[in-house]
């Protein structure tokens, strides 16, 4: 009965061209069976040829990531390198999982660690997978904790990370407007790379400011 309900779940996802439904199978395994049997049978998927079985192995590993630590040692040092987008996009997903399972404060030593390895891919997970991080617990009431944090990445030699770091900065200054300006006086923009990030971040004002 167990395996059935595996190969159920395999032969539903292996039909899905979008995360959500690949997700909700993910979910509905996690609440079926223990951890302990759940992380053998995502490196199974994630191992699998076909790219929609590999995805649901990684929603997995985000959903048994907070109980069982090798899960989140694989998001980290072997997804990170899949050179997927897709599978980066589910990465960041997975993330996010892991840091509400614990909690977001909880998670302030890995969110604070990831951001500083060496893999853009992991640095970019964690700032796309928290978005819109000042609508989620914790930053929601320290939104300065948020700032700090993104703008930390405002050089990073990564455009694929600055990339998701201006976009993050750009999502809560619709809600923290002087905030994001205050941070962004700060910033040196004859730094080329710093002004990209600046660029991205300024756009929702620009909007509104062409608008008046």
């Amino acid at each position: 009965m167990m395996d059935a309900q595996k190969n159920e779940a395999i032969a539903k996802v292996i039909v899905q061209e979008r995360f959500p439904p690949i997700r909700e199978e993910a979910v509905k395994l996690a609440e079926s069976f223990s951890t302990s049997d759940l992380y053998p049978f995502a490196l199974s998927c994630y191992d699998a040829e076909e790219f929609q079985v590999q995805e649901l192995g990684v929603f997995l590993f985000g959903l048994i990531s907070h109980a069982e630590p090798q899960a989140l040692h694989h998001l980290q040092n072997v997804v990170s390198e899949n050179t997927s987008f897709r599978m980066q996009e589910i990465f960041a997903y997975a993330v996010d999982i892991y840091c509400k399972s614990i909690s977001y404060e909880n998670s302030l030593p890995m969110i604070k660690a990831w951001l500083r390895d060496s893999r853009p891919n992991v640095r970019r997970a964690i700032v796309e997978g928290l978005r819109v991080w000042t609508s989620r617990p914790y930053f929601i009431d320290n939104p300065v904790i948020a700032v700090t944090l993104l703008s930390s990445l405002r050089a990073d030699p990564s455009e694929y990370v600055r990339k998701s770091v201006g976009n993050a900065l750009k999502d809560i200054s619709i809600t923290h407007p002087d905030l994001i300006k205050q941070e962004l006086a700060t910033w040196n923009t004859s730094n080329p790379d710093i002004a990209y990030v600046y660029k991205l971040a300024y756009k929702f004002f620009e909007v509104t400011e062409n608008a008046l």
